[in-house]
Formats: structure tokens, C-alpha cells, sequence
């Protein structure tokens, strides 16, 4: 999505590529001397990587202190990064030259960087359906956990639904709040989830923040939605919000026969991957708790990239982005997350 006005915490220090995890259970290390990975200090190192001269760097550089607001009257479009490592830890404190970005196979010039943690709205989409009834309390547990990771400035509000989606709180910044209006529900009924989307996306127009995202806590499937696939994958790609998911889905052999139940792990990956969020699968419900802080300190460890699209049409068409690394020497492969597209606006 282009922004007409937007928020910029700019960050063009040196800073050495350390790669974090935020669960108990990860493989040990990849690199030496790297401390174990505290969720609440998170300290980037640094890192020196030479640019290659494929991309003009005579831009002057922009630098705003974190915190402070930057107003522009020009388009930008503007893409949440993740970057993890083979272990799927966070790899945070690379620097801009690390990357490339390319807007239909085209390569733009990144004219701004960030890897500051900015406020957030959030909200959160609880699955209280009766196929949840026996794992409803560590649910209720991992939204907790998630909310742990929150800042004073964040904002929050929730949609729990069964057989049709409800909003049960409006943004507030009162974790407590939510927490209690948790504690009051119980599972049963069928699964609209994709009328819950619908409904979590249509919140979050009222949002005060400008990084945005959907947290799903569900067993995955739908068989109660008046929306289809097709109209929420399409309301997906015109949000600017992200979207993560908790899949807590029973082993294929016990799941109920209907296509779309069957479906539900993959549905949620589509509709996840396109944002540049994930989803991570729950085998073990103990677990669950655990992943909800790995999904928090993955949205305060992202990289910002913004850039003025050289194609300047403004038809209304799907823009496809693809993030490239230049990865710095002495690291293992990474993995890159971010949105597929955004579309151009129309006028």
C-alpha cells in the first residue's frame, strides 16, 4: 500500500547481524560468542557489507530521531521485512545495503530504513468454535503471552466467533481489560473464521497506529462464513495489515471430513504469506504460549523499507514486491518475509 503520510523511525547506524530466538525449544547457536536470546533486551551488533553498484546511492541519507513523526506529501510505498535465520531465529541489526527491493522484476532505490520498534495496533481473532472446547485455556493462555510483548503504546481489540464473528472489545490500550473479556467466553458452535477476518480488517480501519496486525488463534477450517475464500484473500491484499496465526489443528486423521476443515491449514498460510506474516503450527498445546512471545518480538524485530515506485501510474493495478539479500559474509542462508504486493492507488 502507498502511504501519503507516514511514519519513519530512521535507523542508519552500523550494527552487527545477530540472529535471536524467542522459544525455549530452538537449536542451539548458530554463531560465537552470541548470547542466549533475551525477548526483552534486544540489542543489535554490527555489521559492515560493501554495497555493489547496482543500485543508486546519491540520495541524501535521511536520518529522524525514533519516536519523532516525518510528513511527506509524496508516495511511498513502504514494506515490513522479517529476516530468520536456518533455525528460524530473528536476524536483526543488518543495515540497508543489505538489501534489495524489486517492484514488478524491477529494482527501486530504498530511500529509507528502519528497524526501530514503533507502536502497533493490533488485533487479536479468537476462535471459540467447539472443536476448540478442549484447548481453550492454553488459547487463552498464548493471547496473554502475546500481550506481554506489548508496549504502552500499542492498542489492541478482539473479534471471538463461532458460528458468526463478534466484536468482543473495541481498540483499547488495556491489556487487563482484554484479558478479563477472555476469561468470560466458552467454546462451542461452528466456524465462521473468514467472516472473523472480514471483521478483524474492517476494525482495523479505525486504528490509530501505522504498522498494523491480525493475530488468529485457530484450529483452522471454516464451515460457517457467508464470505468465500476469494472475497477475503482480496480484502487481505487491499489492507496494509499483516497477518499471523496460531494453527492449533488436530492431526490430519481426526479432523472433520468436510473439504473446508481439511483445508483450513492452507488456507490460513495463503492468506498469512500474502501480508509477509506466518503461520506457526501447534503440535504440542504446552507450546502455545511460548510461539504467541515469539510472534510479539517478531513484530518489534522488523525492518522497514520505503521506497518511491518508479512506475508512477496510478491504475489501480497489483504491484508484485520481492525482497533480495545481499547477504553479509560468514552467515548461513536466510529466509526473507514481506508482503507479495500492494495495489497502486487509483487516482
Amino acid at each position: 500500500m502507498l502511504a501519503a503520510t507516514c511514519l519513519f523511525a530512521l535507523s542508519f547506524y552500523a550494527s552487527p547481524a545477530t540472529a535471536q530466538s524467542g522459544s525455549g525449544n530452538d537449536q542451539p547457536q548458530v554463531q560465537a560468542p552470541e548470547k542466549p536470546f533475551d525477548p526483552s533486551s534486544v540489542e543489535p551488533t554490527s555489521l559492515h557489507t560493501p554495497a555493489k553498484a547496482d543500485v543508486k546511492h546519491d540520495t541524501p541519507g535521511l536520518t529522524i530521531k525514533p519516536g519523532k513523526m516525518l510528513h511527506t506529501d509524496v508516495d511511498v510505498a513502504l514494506v515490513n521485512v522479517t529476516v530468520t535465520d536456518p533455525y528460524n531465529r530473528l536476524v536483526t541489526g543488518l543495515e540497508p545495503d543489505n538489501f534489495r527491493v524489486f517492484e514488478d522484476n524491477t529494482e527501486q532505490e530504498v530511500l529509507t530504513f528502519s528497524s526501530e520498534d514503533v507502536p502497533i495496533s493490533i488485533g487479536v481473532i479468537f476462535d471459540l468454535s467447539g472443536s476448540m472446547s478442549n484447548k481453550i485455556a492454553k488459547a487463552r493462555e498464548a493471547a496473554v503471552q502475546f500481550f506481554k510483548t506489548a508496549n504502552p503504546a500499542d492498542e489492541f481489540f478482539m473479534v471471538s466467533f463461532n458460528e458468526r464473528a463478534e466484536l468482543t472489545s473495541t481498540f483499547t490500550n488495556s491489556v487487563e481489560d482484554l484479558q478479563n473479556r477472555m476469561m468470560a467466553t466458552s467454546a462451542r458452535g461452528r466456524t465462521a473464521l473468514l467472516d472473523a477476518i472480514y471483521l478483524g480488517l474492517s476494525e482495523m480501519r479505525g486504528a490509530h497506529n501505522a504498522k498494523r496486525a491480525l493475530l488468529i488463534l485457530s484450529d483452522g477450517g471454516d464451515n460457517h462464513s457467508r464470505y468465500n475464500e476469494s472475497d477475503i484473500k482480496r480484502l487481505v491484499r487491499e489492507a496494509d495489515t499483516q497477518l499471523y496465526a496460531i494453527g492449533i489443528f488436530d492431526p490430519l486423521g481426526n479432523r472433520a471430513r468436510t473439504p473446508e476443515e481439511l483445508n483450513g491449514p492452507s488456507l490460513l498460510t495463503d492468506v498469512t504469506d500474502m501480508t509477509g506474516g506466518r503461520v506457526f503450527s501447534v503440535e504440542k498445546l504446552e507450546d502455545l504460549p511460548d510461539i504467541a512471545t515469539k510472534i510479539g518480538m517478531e513484530l518489534r524485530n522488523q525492518y522497514v523499507l520505503g521506497y518511491h515506485p518508479s512506475n508512477k501510474a496510478h491504475d489501480a493495478r497489483w504491484r508484485k514486491i520481492k525482497i533480495k539479500l545481499r547477504a553479509p559474509k560468514g552467515l548461513p542462508p536466510l529466509s526473507v518475509y514481506n508482503k507479495t504486493g500492494y495495489y497502486a492507488p487509483s487516482h
